[in-house]
């Protein structure tokens, strides 16, 4: 990974793969803003509000620095390579790709209660001025990959879903949040909010495997959102922000 400019977004980014960076930073003077909807959006309508609330506040397109979906149920690996494809097409029509580089952090889970009829926008992030503003970031959303590549094979005990097996998992996305966070210049202290995505929390599975990474951060609560991740047999998936402003829409 690599920390990259992104002058117009007032944003530095972690090099990621083509569907999203593994995370960004908003530059000096800048704040990342994190977004909410109150009711989710079919993705390509979520980006039409978007674009809306951007010119709104102010900022461009380039300014928006991250994205979170929401699946109706989780893809399988070529279904979200094929999912990706549309999603980078938008992306670049907008844009947004720097060469053959995407700087914008993403994380896209499949809920298990009350799940999307389609591929849904949920929240997204924008840097906006902030002359007082601390250290804002997104880290984007991982599970439990040996690689960054979306290849089945890299799947940590694959196919187990056994008490140890889990924590494996667990502690093994918690280090990668942790990588991706030193990898922006951030620390946990610096984190505000933690978001576990699992439909297997086990007994002892956050105290065991993710608090002893977290740390500090745990001084905000750890928020279990009851999510497979996006693609089959992959069961365990973080992502991390550290923000002063929360907006709904």
């Amino acid at each position: 990974m690599q920390l990259l400019a992104n002058p117009q977004g007032n944003y530095h980014f972690l090099s990621g793969i083509d569907p999203y960076s593994c995370g960004v930073v908003a530059d000096p003077g800048h704040e990342v803003v994190h977004a909410t909807l109150q009711t989710a959006l079919p993705w390509r309508d979520g980006f039409e509000l978007i674009d809306a609330h951007l010119a709104t506040a102010g900022r461009g397109r380039e300014a928006l620095c991250g994205i979170q979906l929401r699946s109706p149920e989780p893809f399988t690996m070529a279904g979200f390579i094929e999912f990706n494809r549309g999603y980078i097409d938008l992306l670049r029509s907008w844009g947004l790709y720097m060469g053959d580089l995407n700087p914008l952090a993403r994380t896209n889970v499949a809920p298990e209660d009350f799940p999307p009829d389609v591929v849904s926008l949920q929240a997204f992030s924008y840097t906006a001025p902030a002359a007082d503003a601390p250290l804002t970031f997104v880290v984007a959303g991982a599970g439990e990959l040996r690689a960054a590549a979306l290849d089945a094979d890299t799947i940590v005990r694959k196919g187990e879903l056994g008490p140890d097996a889990m924590r494996e998992k667990a502690r093994h996305v918690a280090a990668i949040m942790e990588e991706r966070l030193v990898g922006l210049g951030a620390a946990w202290d610096q984190v505000t909010t933690v978001d576990v995505y699992t439909v297997h929390l086990l007994e002892g599975l956050m105290t065991d495997a993710v608090l002893p990474t977290v740390g500090e951060a745990s001084r905000h609560g750890l928020r279990w959102i009851n999510s497979r991740p996006p693609v089959r047999e992959i069961e365990f998936e973080m992502d991390l922000r550290g923000t002063r402003t929360e907006i709904t829409l």
